[in-house]
């Protein structure tokens, strides 16, 4: 039982991670090298916009920024969360704001919104909790969203399909129909290109319209420009009711007029020239018509109508306000002798001076004040403010700092320090006031650019350190490091260029050019640098140094007869010298009988017109008997080795008898 279950452990970790495996494989921050795949995503790119061309006859250049943001869904590493500033991957759960459609994980942004829920409710009481619907901002834009709009489920740029299939010839994140979303402004047509990310892009629907004055005749004009002008003069009225306007067809309210006339102000008593779209005007001079009680003269400055009374006339009061009076205007009120009795500023006592002209002054009653925080009472002029020197120890709404106000009342204000803690992109520290959870994404961009720095890609703060630079088009301009004078042909790229693959070409000792691919930047081992200390010592990695290498011997054929001139070879021009072919020699020796049997060697001719077929000083000498057959009747060896020729006459003395026997004689053999 012990060793099934240990077997079912390996078999579910082993699936766990062939399914990581291949989650990866279909990341949308995978590494796409081959030129297969950009052919793979400039058809799904053309499938996309294929409904929305047909509209406009191919012209896709209201299709730039769409195509931007879905350039971005298929690069490697564009698309990043900012709350977590971590890649999208296109098997990950993701939502998109509606306003500045940055794209953020689904775990994320719900953790962001109840975050922000959380911190904007956490001061409310009991009694208000619940009653107002707060909303929360987008990381990037400050969009709100209400509480209801809180994202639960994962859709489709589109809102069509929940949960869409990962199907790599679709973009990342699309359910492969047709948008369908009301155009922004709202046009009465729905976006024709397939579930994308990103805005949709103009309306590219036919529509009949006339322009702004409609004098000219309705034209057909694509819907998202169906507003045109004619240029045409407008010749609307202006509000000055005596012209019209003279600016060419255009949208809205006609502009003020522009023209200039001589205007009266408002009393009549001075004319200026002034813009017709302003005829109401105030002069600076003080009106000064008699009022009717014929003592005083009006005070007021240039205004339209009757003066009206003399404010002097009627009942007046006295300074308190305590008598009312009847008196001629020409006379000023009297004061009562009465006790003033007006509130003090302090807003507790009362004016104790008789009735009189101007302010009242401050109070300068004794009382028993309490200091604002409550902690301290003191006696002390009714008017001067008491403050102690206590300071609060509440902690502010940051929930950080305590307040340190002196005799604070204990409505403390909000925190005035800098949060200054680093954010999520690990480069710059929080801008904003002191606050409680999780900081605002750095809205900082970062330029990622390539080794020659022509193609660049705007990543958020903080994802420079893990992104990958982007691939240039552009060929690397490095000169190159061994003795070509150009390098091959490759793009621009980071850090060493790779070995030259040209042929040599230098020339060897022998005349001919190395052919084999370049040396001058070969990678050697480095062996019997490091002695280990002994056998516990672990062997390192073997180091490899950079170093130019010599050319290698000349494998060039050359064509070289043996030193017998038996056959005529091709060997390596490195070895092209004469060589043995290890026959027998096989001269015709001085004998005229044998060849020489010496293995192949060099001969030496003796003169030029010497036989390729004799011998030379160098073959062997012949040792032999002669061998030729004798004459009849000789049974004699010849006394000379082996010769050329005809053997000489026998000499050799014979003893023979004669045919009866009886007589001997001695005579030569031959």
């Amino acid at each position: 039982l012990s060793s099934l279950k240990k077997f079912d452990e390996i078999k579910k970790a082993n699936q766990a991670a062939a399914k990581k495996l291949v989650e990866d494989q279909l990341s949308s921050s995978s590494e796409d090298d081959d030129e297969d795949a950009e052919v793979k995503q400039g058809k799904i790119l053309d499938k996309t916009f294929t409904i929305y061309t047909s509209q406009t006859d191919g012209d896709a250049t209201e299709l730039e920024r769409t195509r931007q943001y879905m350039n971005e869904a298929f690069q490697s590493g564009a698309m990043t969360c900012l709350i977590c500033i971590a890649s999208v991957k296109r098997n990950q759960a993701v939502w998109s704001c509606c306003g500045c459609f940055c794209i953020f994980h689904l775990v994320c942004i719900q953790k962001w919104a109840k975050d922000s829920l959380f911190l904007v409710s956490s001061p409310l009481t009991d009694d208000d909790f619940g009653k107002k619907d707060y909303p929360w901002p987008c990381p990037k834009c400050r969009f709100e969203y209400k509480r209801s709009e809180t994202p639960s489920r994962y859709y489709c740029y589109c809102g069509k399909v929940e949960n869409p299939t990962v199907d790599p010839w679709l973009v990342p994140h699309s359910c492969g129909q047709i948008c369908e979303r009301e155009f922004k402004p709202s046009c009465g047509h729905k976006c024709l290109l397939l579930c994308h990310p990103g805005p949709c892009p103009p309306c590219p629907k036919m529509v009949t319209t006339s322009c702004h004055c409609k004098k000219a005749k309705p034209v057909p004009r694509r819907c998202s420009a169906k507003e045109w002008s004619c240029r045409l003069p407008c010749g609307r009225t202006l509000l000055c009711g005596q012209h019209a306007c003279e600016n060419p067809c255009h949208a809205g309210d006609c502009q003020p007029c522009p023209r200039v006339s001589k205007q009266r102000c408002i009393c009549g008593r001075q004319t200026a020239e002034r813009l017709c779209a302003s005829p109401q005007w105030q002069c600076d001079q003080v009106c000064g018509k008699c009022l009717p009680c014929g003592n005083h003269t009006c005070e007021q400055v240039c205004h339209a109508g009757p003066c009206g009374d003399c404010p002097r006339s009627g009942k007046r009061s006295c300074p308190c306000g305590k008598t009312k009076f009847t008196l001629p205007c020409t006379e000023d009120v009297p004061t009562c002798g009465d006790s003033c009795d007006k509130v003090l500023e302090c807003g507790i006592h009362k004016c104790s001076q008789r009735c009189h002209r101007g302010p009242c002054e401050i109070c300068r009653q004794e009382v028993e004040k309490q200091c604002r925080c409550g902690k301290h009472t003191k006696r002390m002029p009714c008017h001067k403010p008491y403050l102690c020197e206590t300071k609060c120890t509440k902690i502010r709404d940051c929930q950080k700092h305590q307040c340190r106000r002196k005799c604070c009342s204990g409505n403390c204000p909000p925190c005035d320090q800098a949060c200054g803690r680093t954010l999520g992109c690990r480069n710059h520290k929080c801008p904003s006031g002191c606050h409680r959870g999780s900081c605002n994404p750095c809205p900082e961009t970062v330029d990622v650019k390539c080794n020659c720095g022509k193609t660049v890609i705007k990543v958020p703060c903080g994802r420079e350190r893990t992104i990958k630079p982007p691939k240039c088009k552009q060929l690397c301009s490095r000169p190159p490091t061994c003795h070509h004078s150009t390098q091959e042909k490759h793009y621009c790229h980071f850090g060493r260029c790779p070995p030259c693959r040209q042929p040599c070409q230098k020339t060897l000792m022998c005349g001919h050019l190395c052919p084999v691919s370049c040396h001058d930047e070969a990678l050697v081992k480095q062996t019997g640098i490091h002695q280990s200390a002994g056998p516990w010592e672990q062997p390192s990695e073997p180091a490899f140094i950079q170093t130019a290498l010599p050319c290698p011997p000349c494998k060039v054929p050359i064509p070289v007869e043996c030193l017998g001139q038996h056959e005529v070879s091709l060997l390596p021009c490195h070895s092209a010298h004469p060589y043995s072919c290890k026959r027998f020699c096989g001269r015709l020796l001085d004998c005229q009988n044998h060849t020489c049997m010496k293995e192949c060697h060099h001969v030496t001719k003796l003169n030029s017109s010497a036989d390729g077929k004799k011998a030379g000083p160098e073959c062997s000498q012949c040792e032999e008997e002669c061998t030729k057959p004798r004459p009849a009747g000789c049974p004699h060896r010849c006394v000379l080795p082996c010769h050329p020729g005809d053997c000489p006459l026998c000499l050799q003395m014979l003893k023979i008898k004669c045919h009866c026997k009886l007589s001997l004689l001695y005579i030569e053999c031959l």
